[in-house]
């Protein structure tokens, strides 16, 4: 297991940020075959990607086999126009920072001789979730956070059992390691209404990783020689991010207007050393260090899928399920506190959500395979609790590939289109002063581009 979880790390290092390309923060990529059909890849499941997909698949290849692949995303940093707390009631735009990286996976397969029994291990990124706003200590959504970058490895052990001819089963463990960074800028307002001074107070920059395990199984049966039809069930995670690093720094100087204590209102000496400080230990210039923790409920999934081959050309329809009701809070618990230095908690209440995939595949030659696929992605966010955190909106998603294969060499590439819908949310709300408050009045728009690739090996 320690092997598992330094080959885990390893991979994640690959990534230079996260962000999500199913609604939500899924992220699907997985295969790069699957890719160009669109996801609609349960029902076939038919190269090592399935380990993923529907592990009862790995039935169906032959001897050994590994794949590693690479999915490269740039993601359009989304654009907001529209009002926040500390835009005084003017409409304004901002514009997130462009994103570029890329999402790594590696598969190993065995079929036995029999070819009743098939076992490996895939090794994906299943969730991860990425934002930042350009300045943050300028950004008019600085209220809530600045930056939040989360990442996923799970390392999936899987058999599989071919009960009889048209009817497999599979089933693996998932350890999952995970890393979440998160930057916030602490701002009031500095002066007594109807007066607007906005004062950042700090910046907290946390970071941790932590652990969870999960579980999956799948079936595959094939009722006629042109028909498969395929399920696939992957259980929620609870990533539990302990002893998280937590840097407090540029803590303002500044007088504070603040009505605390006995008296009505009046003024308090500078937040350094006074008013943010650590309850315990040591400060040293405007900055300290402390711990910090949560607790992440990432949600199961599953899928259903029907393939239909008809000579050379395979179409395939996916219902995909994300239970996104496991994500209900975020609350994270700051270890040494001050009198401005509270923990952060947020209400998220998202919705459970059925994405619809399709996907087709025509065999031009023995070698050559062209895809092409299409996924309507809806958005598990509420417009109650959406905030900067995942300003998320319902995705239209197109896709194309291409496979090619040359003796044992199995080469697969996909390029996919993210096309967010715009989306409009007025859920601002006041806070008691010296709060600025919450959320924000405008419209979201955005989308992203991604091109994977995979290559595989057949001994």
């Amino acid at each position: 297991m320690r092997g598992w979880k330094m080959l885990a790390a390893l991979l994640v290092l690959l990534l230079t940020a996260s962000t999500s390309f199913a609604a939500g923060f899924r992220l699907p990529e997985a295969g790069a075959k699957a890719m160009g059909m669109g996801f609609a890849f349960t029902a076939q499941a038919d190269d090592p990607s399935a380990i993923y997909f529907n592990p009862a698949g790995l039935t169906q290849l032959k001897g050994q086999n590994i794949m590693i692949g690479v999915t490269y995303v740039r993601e359009n940093g989304g654009e907001f126009t529209g009002t926040t707390p500390l835009t005084g009631g003017v409409s304004v735009s901002e514009t997130q920072k462009d994103l570029n990286f890329y999402i790594p996976n590696a598969y190993y397969t065995r079929t036995t001789e029999s070819g009743n029994i098939a076992y490996g291990v895939g090794i994906f990124a299943p969730f991860g979730l990425g934002q930042e706003y350009k300045d943050r200590n300028a950004s008019i959504f600085r209220t809530s956070v600045t930056k939040v970058d989360l990442q996923t490895v799970v390392v999936n052990p899987t058999i599989a059992w071919k009960i009889f001819d048209g009817l497999s089963v599979g089933a693996g463990i998932d350890f999952m390691w995970g890393m979440a960074e998160l930057a916030r800028t602490s701002v009031i307002n500095n002066s007594f209404p109807p007066a607007n001074t906005p004062l950042n107070l700090y910046n907290l920059d946390m970071e941790g990783d932590g652990t969870a395990w999960g579980y999956n199984f799948g079936l595959l049966m094939a009722p006629l020689k042109s028909l498969k039809v395929g399920f696939a069930f992957r259980s929620p995670f609870t990533l539990y991010i302990k002893d998280a690093d937590a840097d407090i720094s540029n803590i303002s100087g500044n007088l504070i207007a603040f009505p605390l204590g006995p008296a009505p209102g009046g003024t308090l000496p500078g937040t350094f050393p006074g008013v943010v400080k650590p309850a315990s230990g040591a400060i040293a210039g405007n900055s300290f260090s402390t711990k910090a923790s949560t607790k992440l409920h990432l949600p199961a999934t599953a899928a259903f899928g029907i393939a239909y081959v008809l000579d050379r050309l395979t179409v395939e329809a996916d219902i995909d399920w994300t239970f996104w009701h496991s994500w209900r809070r975020l609350d994270i618990n700051i270890r040494d506190q001050g009198a401005l230095l509270a923990d952060i908690n947020s209400s998220r209440e998202w919705n459970d959500v059925a994405a619809l995939r399709i996907g087709a595949e025509y065999r031009v030659t023995d070698p050559l395979a062209l895809r092409a696929g299409f996924v309507y992605d809806p958005t598990p966010v509420p417009a109650g609790t959406m905030d900067a955190f995942l300003p998320d909106a319902t995705r239209m998603n197109y896709m194309v590939g291409a496979g090619y294969k040359v003796g044992n060499v199995t080469i697969d590439g996909a390029f996919m289109y993210v096309d967010k819908f715009d989306r409009t949310v007025n859920n601002q709300a006041a806070l008691p002063f010296p709060s600025y408050g919450s959320g924000f009045n405008g419209t979201w728009t955005g989308d992203a581009w991604l091109a994977g690739l995979d290559v595989g090996y057949k001994f």
